[in-house]
Formats: C-alpha cells, structure tokens, sequence
C-alpha cells in the first residue's frame, strides 16, 4: 500500500452558515472560521471541509450555485477565502471546498442563457426534453415519472420553449449536461481556478448522478405513489467512471488535489473503481449504506430516508464488514456518523438522555478507530443533538416543505405523523448554530442567527466541556490523538471479535505485529460478554472510573480500547 498524507488526515467538516458569526449579522462567515482555527487545530483534526461558500441564490443553502467565482457576500470575500487558506497552512490544516458538478442554480448565467431560446449556444448545457402525451392524450406530462431527492417529478416544465429541464435535486438546481464536453471543460476550469488559490482537495458532490441514461425510460411504478425513484437510470452508471477519470487526467492528477466523491448509493464493487488507485478515479468515497440501515421500506407514502426503525446492529455489522475487508488493498475507505445531509447521530443511535455523554463517546470510539479518514462534523464532538422544533416554519431545509406539500397537503397524511419524521430525519439536525456557550444564541452571533439555536444549548456548549476533563471534547480529543499516534490505527486491518453479538462491537486492528482491541457497548443496558483474546494495557475508555476488573460485563454505551 503506497502511503498518502490524506490517509492520516481526519476531517473536520464545517459548515459556514452555522459555524460561527464575525460580524453579528447572523450568519456565519470566513473571518469567523478564521477565528476558530485554533480551536480546531486544538481538537486534532488536520484538515478542513467546508460546505459551499459560493454565490448562490440560497434555496438549497448554497448547493444551487449562481457563480463559481465568486464568494456569497454574507460569507465574506476573495481575500478572506485566501486568508482563511493561508491562515490554515499556518497550523498544518488543509482545506477542503465543496466542488458541485451535477448541477447549478436556475440563476446562473449558463441556465439563463439556456432557457431563453431552443437555439441558444448554452441550451446543450443542461437536459430538455418534451413532455408525453397524458392518459386522454388531450396534453403533456413530465417526459419520466422519475422522483427527485427532494421529493416531486424530476421535471419543470419551462414555458418560455415549452420544454422540461431535469432536476435531480430542487426544481431551482437544473442538472448539468455531462454528454456536453463544453459543460466538462467548464467545470475543469473552476477546479483550477480554486487549486489555484490553494486548497488541498475536493468534496465532489453528487458525483455519482452525472451520467444519465437520456433514452429516458420509465421507471417501475406500483401505484403508491406518483413518481418513483430510479437510480438505475441515474446513478452510477458506467459513464460516469469515464468522466471523473477525465476529470483525474485534466485536473485532480497534474495538480495532486486529493478528492473525496459523494457516492450515496454506490456498493462495495462500484467503490472499488471509484477509488482504485490505478482507475484513476477518486482518493476515496463517501457512501449512505450504513446510514440507510434503519430505513422502514414498509412505509411507502413518503421516500424511504424519511422513514425510521430501530437499527439491527447485525445488520450494521455485517455492511460495515463489506466495506473493511472489501475496500481494503483496492482503495481507500471513508469513516462518518454525521455530515450536513444526516441527522445527529446521539439522537439517531445514542441517547438524548441520562446517557448522552456516554453514548457520544462510545459511537466515536466505534468508528473512528476503524480503517478509513474520520470525518467529523461540527458540533459531533460536543454530542450536539437533533434540533425537534415544535413549529415547521423554524426549519429552513427546503426538502421538509417539499415533503410536507406531498404528504400533508396533497397526501392528506397526519401533520403529527410527518412532523416526527421531520423531527428524526431532516437535515437541519445537523445545521443549527455551533453551541460555543451559555451566553445568548449560543455564543455564535449576537444577532438572532438565520436558524434557531437548539435549546440544549445551555447544557451542551463548547466552554462547559473545555475544562472538564471527562466531557465529549476532551474525549474526542484523546480519540484523536490517540488514533494519530498509532500506524495500527491507520494502515491495520480489521477484524471482528464477537461478530454474533446483537448488543456489542468489537473489533482487534492489526499492523506490523502491533494488536489494539476495541470493544463497545451498543446499548442503554448493562452486557456481560466473555471474550477469548488476552486483555493487555487500557488504551481509553468512556468512563471515568475505567473498572479494570476482568473484561466481563460492560456498562450502557461503554467503550474500551487495550493495546494487547
């Protein structure tokens, strides 16, 4: 295995909006990471991933983006992207940017050009088509009954050329045209442009969605709903790995920029091409199967990520598995529980309650020493959790209107029913304000911010965990160290003990006769376990008072970790 920085990098995403407010307008900005950067180097993370910073119209947080060149005034300006980036250098952080490839805002120059006319030079730029004839043939309907990410048909319909664009995402973020070489050139440009100011790599979002089979067949509809999902017309097809290893060979190759490809629904083969180091594809990826585990698919009046049920840790097992032993000595593996697209995962797999602390502690040991770059999330490493707001105008993620207009208004479904899905599911779990203290608004602005604070905030903030010396923080902090101090942890591999368990995790990493142990309690109860491997010196443990008696019982979300 050829070693790369970016194997010993641990990532910690950030996401400006909600990260920490300079200049008290409510929004978080650059000079207010800049201001941070102490704090996260302290942590001991090595690398930054910020979500975009680009101007962009905001429907989908600035995913939809109008300009590549140019930095949303709220976030700030040219020169404080270089400052941010030189100021980063300066404490050996690398940073990461958001490159968005599958698709811009309907306000960006290219798509306004593109919808003004059938003949405009920028009309192959994005994907028409026009409609089919309806059941009575007396008009049209959306060329595909395909369903978008955020809900609805993946089709508007533009008046102006009585046409429909595609739309993979909202209806405001019209999908790029990847069969386009003048679209792919572009995209290359932005890319050195920003390689160019300095960043060390690219988040790819949505790589996977690029290619799309443009036959556009219909997908496979049981009646339940009126669009369906159907990914095997738009994602991962084969197209798609000839046009990241295009992307390699102009841009990500020559300049040395190491990519991670968000690859939601892409399996354990589809990852080895992405990431195999002679393809020339990818570093690594970023895939949703872990985390789409405790979907109910019994439920189907709404999309399946809205849907909950308790998680079936042999379940988890057995697909954390595929991707340890799969990936390994093929390409490169990625290690996550949150990012901005996920809930929190206290909420999800921990405990709100008496056990928060624990339980945060105990699923950042789980992961994080396994084999793959960690990739943290603000606020994961204070056990931030869900937001629940009582009223669906405090949430600001366009997919919970989208879900709500379906379900509720048109559907007739129970407003408490999607609401506790809301509650559960939506992303903004994962994007209210950082919780830096007890002052007002938590300590991030001092202006009512763009989304409301959780009201946790009081018990769970960054200045009551740095002096106590068995908060989350400082825990994630020894995590980190410790996972930095080791080569076992990093280029070990990796093997289940007590595979069968329904209640515990536990793991032995091995490299260059070195062997650690790591065992967790996956559950609010108290698990006795019996295991046959030689307990050596504790390495960490969750709990205060370590009870270094024989390894036979563990405590609710324990987590212990022996050099043996």
């Amino acid at each position: 295995m050829t070693e790369k920085w970016w194997q010993k990098a641990i990532v910690y995403q950030v996401y400006p909006r909600s990260f920490y407010d300079s200049n008290n307008d409510g929004i978080g900005d650059i000079q207010g990471i800049i201001e941070k950067l102490d704090y996260i180097a302290d942590l001991g993370v090595n690398m930054i991933w910020m979500n975009p910073i680009f101007m962009s119209p905001n429907d989908d947080n600035g995913y939809d983006i109008s300009d590549f060149y140019a930095i949303s005034p709220e976030f700030g300006t040219m020169e404080d992207v270089e400052l941010l980036i030189n100021e980063a250098h300066k404490r050996d952080i690398r940073v990461m940017f958001d490159l968005v490839m599958n698709h811009t805002s309907d306000e960006h120059p290219w798509f306004i050009e593109s919808r003004s006319s059938k003949d405009n030079p920028h009309r192959d730029f994005y994907i028409w088509a026009d409609g089919r004839k309806n059941e009575n043939g007396t008009g049209t309907v959306e060329p595909t009954n395909w369903e978008g990410f955020f809900g609805g048909s993946v089709w508007e319909k533009d008046e102006q050329t009585d046409q429909y664009y595609m739309h993979l995402f909202s209806k405001k973020m019209p999908d790029l045209n990847w069969e386009n070489k003048a679209v792919r050139e572009a995209i290359y440009d932005i890319a050195r442009f920003w390689a160019d100011k300095g960043i060390d790599g690219f988040r790819v979002d949505a790589i996977i969605h690029i290619g799309k089979d443009l036959t556009l067949p219909q997908g496979e509809n049981d009646g339940s709903r009126a669009y369906v999902l159907a990914d095997k017309y738009y994602a991962n097809l084969p197209i798609v790995h000839d046009y990241v290893h295009e992307f390699h060979k102009e841009v990500l190759g020559p300049l040395q920029i190491m990519t991670v490809g968000e690859g939601s629904t892409a399996g354990i083969d589809e990852a080895k091409k992405y990431t195999a180091p002679e393809r020339e594809e990818f570093d690594m990826l970023i895939t949703f199967e872990h985390l789409s585990l405790d979907y109910d698919y019994s439920v189907t009046h709404v999309p399946p990520k809205w849907t909950h049920k308790k998680l079936d840790l042999l379940e988890f097992k057995s697909a954390m598995r595929r991707w340890q032993d799969g990936l390994y000595g093929h390409g490169w593996n990625t290690l996550y529980w949150n990012n901005h697209d996920m809930p929190r995962v206290v909420s999800r797999f921990g405990s709100n309650g008496v056990y928060r602390e624990e339980s945060a502690k105990m699923l950042a040991t789980l992961m994080y020493l396994q084999w793959g770059t960690p990739y943290i999330l603000q606020g994961e490493e204070l056990g931030m959790t869900n937001a629940e707001y009582e009223d669906l105008s405090d949430y600001r993620d366009v997919e919970v209107f989208t879900l709500y207009n379906e379900a509720v208004v048109k559907g007739g479904h129970s407003h408490d029913e999607v609401m506790a899905m809301i509650h559960n599911r939506c992303r903004d779990n994962a994007r209210t304000p950082m919780q830096w203290s007890a002052e007002k608004y938590a300590g991030f602005s001092q202006h009512e911010p763009w989304m409301k604070v959780s009201q946790n905030y009081l018990k769970i903030n960054v200045a009551l965990q740095q002096d106590d010396p068995y908060s989350v923080l400082n825990y994630y902090k020894k995590l980190l160290r410790l996972r930095q101090s080791k080569d076992v942890f990093i280029y070990g591999t990796f093997r289940f003990v007590l595979e069968d368990d329904a209640n515990i995790y536990a793991y032995i990493r091995e490299y260059n006769g070195e062997k650690v142990l790591v065992v967790c309690n996956f559950s609010g109860a108290e698990r006795a376990i019996q295991l046959e491997v030689p307990k050596g010196e504790l390495l960490l443990a969750n709990y205060p008072d370590k009870n270094d008696d024989e390894l036979t019982v563990l405590r609710p979300y324990e987590a212990r970790v022996y050099q043996l």
